[in-house]
């Protein structure tokens, strides 16, 4: 039976799903399968320490990991090659160790595609509001402007990173399809939708990214967080009537795509679905 030990390196990693939702997938393909959580919080550490962890990892005989808030982008400089679409965005959340080399992918942006348009399959994106501008926020808005929005609007708690992913944006998609900016008010009445890209909502972070009262009922409003799956932002934004997308879509797109790049097997990602919703409601 084919084994396999991988990891996910971040902070506040402790609700992640992630282990039991490819754990589960790896029983259906007959897989030795062992997820393991790594929290750089715990052990006092900082995003920097994601290349030295992806060196003890690879000497460990790990098949690869996953990456995730802060080291999407610190740990680049410490892989030995990555994927194009990786290279593309600036960012890694997963890598695969093939021998002695460390190889970075980015699984984020087809997930989020793939979570878009099963979940909001008709919505309008002319003018999209989004919400951090990281390594995520740099999947996402790839995504978004892959499947053909109008113009993307990016705010950050960090303005320089904005301006720098906006420019980037712009670079690969053409001019005026993404810009940054720093106040909401004057962006969302005119916005078909708001993603939230932030940390914001997570069970270590509670809370609104933004004022409630900039939500409107014209506004569809996504957020890639999952746990919970009903964030506090997608609560008061189905109060008013907004549709919605929840982060579940996310993170088992990208979770498959992941899975497919550690074992070579096809995931069945509707099951993984099914997983987890089972794993939410327990």
């Amino acid at each position: 039976m084919t084994s396999h030990l991988v990891g996910l390196i971040g902070a506040g990693v402790s609700p992640s799903l992630s282990p039991p939702l490819h754990e589960r997938e790896a029983d259906f393909h007959g897989l030795r399968y062992l997820y393991r959580l790594i929290d750089i919080a715990d052990l006092g550490l900082d995003a920097e320490a994601a290349g030295d962890l992806v060196r003890a990892a690879r000497q460990l005989g790990y098949t690869g990991l996953n990456i995730t808030h802060p080291c999407k982008q610190t740990v680049i400089k410490h892989l030995d090659e990555l994927s194009p679409d990786a290279a593309m965005l600036g960012a890694v959340n997963t890598v695969v160790f093939d021998g002695d080399r460390a190889i970075g992918h980015n699984t984020d942006w087809t997930g989020f595609a793939r979570s878009f348009t099963r979940g909001l399959p008709d919505a309008s994106t002319r003018r999209i509001v989004q919400l951090g501008a990281g390594g995520a926020g740099a999947a996402v808005a790839h995504a978004l402007l892959t499947l053909g929005a109008g113009r993307i609007t990016l705010v950050d708690v960090q303005p320089d990173r904005a301006v720098s992913l906006a420019a980037e944006l712009a670079d690969r998609f053409g001019a005026g399809r993404a810009e940054a900016a720093t106040e909401l008010a004057g962006l969302l009445p005119d916005a078909d939708g708001l993603v939230n890209v932030t940390p914001t909502g997570m069970a270590a972070h509670p809370g609104l990214p933004l004022p409630a009262d900039l939500l409107h009922p014209a506004l569809w409003v996504a957020d890639v967080v999952y746990r919970p799956l009903e964030t506090e932002l997608l609560r008061r934004a189905r109060t008013l009537g907004c549709r919605t997308l929840d982060g579940g879509g996310m993170v088992v797109f990208q979770a498959a795509h992941a899975f497919h790049l550690f074992t070579g097997c096809e995931p069945d990602a509707e099951r993984m679905l099914a997983h987890l919703t089972d794993l939410v409601s327990a």
